[in-house]
């Protein structure tokens, strides 16, 4: 049986998603199918006012409302501690803690050679040059995740930080997420309690 166009318009469209696999983008168009036009002209309007309402904050990189970003402009916030993260989720899987009060900044990925990613390819260009004009920072926390990818981006950044150290008579501190993180978990998908524990168990690195 053919499906009407629309539907197999809509089917293939969720399909190109991460994580959606045919059934379940079948599944999700005869739900929507099925719920009140009203619904639909509402989820369709916020689907085209995702990219023109939103932009990427000038300084951390994280998806934002307004530029610079709220957290950035937020002078109750630690601007001499700076978390790095690979993704916007991560950063608010740590907010949700209500832990951290430092800022940000948001790589977009990860280095991963078998994709072709490399450092150019994520913000840490942005980084380097956010840390050497700024001498009051005190600590950089690479928050990356435990993966391969995560650790890989971590030990790199920590080579190109340690060099930017050597060069400073005021150092900074360099940290990594502690204890309570499970080898190959993404911040995205923990608990608030485990994030506090790693926050808080960061050690130097």
């Amino acid at each position: 049986m053919r499906l009407p166009k629309a539907l197999e318009e809509l089917i293939n469209s969720f399909e190109q998603l991460p994580g959606i696999g045919p059934k379940t983008a079948a599944r999700l168009s005869f739900y929507l199918l099925h719920t009140p036009q009203g619904y639909l002209d509402s989820f369709g309007q916020a689907v085209i006012n995702l990219k023109k309402n939103t932009v990427e904050c000038s300084f951390c990189h994280n998806v934002a409302q307004s530029d610079p970003c709220l957290i950035c402009q937020d002078k109750q916030r630690n601007q001499k501690i700076i978390c790095v993260v690979e993704q916007p989720m991560d950063l608010l899987s740590i907010e949700r803690t209500n832990q951290f009060r430092g800022v940000y900044h948001v790589l977009h990925g990860a280095i991963n050679p078998l994709q072709s990613i490399g450092p150019e390819e994520i913000n840490i260009d942005s980084l380097i040059r956010r840390i050497e004009v700024d001498y009051g920072i005190e600590e950089i926390i690479l928050a990356t995740n435990s993966g391969m990818e995560g650790e890989a981006t971590a030990m790199y950044l920590k080579r190109e930080l340690v060099k930017i150290n050597q060069e400073r008579k005021s150092k900074f501190r360099i940290s990594r997420m502690g204890q309570g993180l499970p080898v190959g978990a993404d911040l995205e998908y923990a608990d608030e309690a485990t994030l506090r524990q790693a926050l808080e168990g960061r050690r130097s690195y």
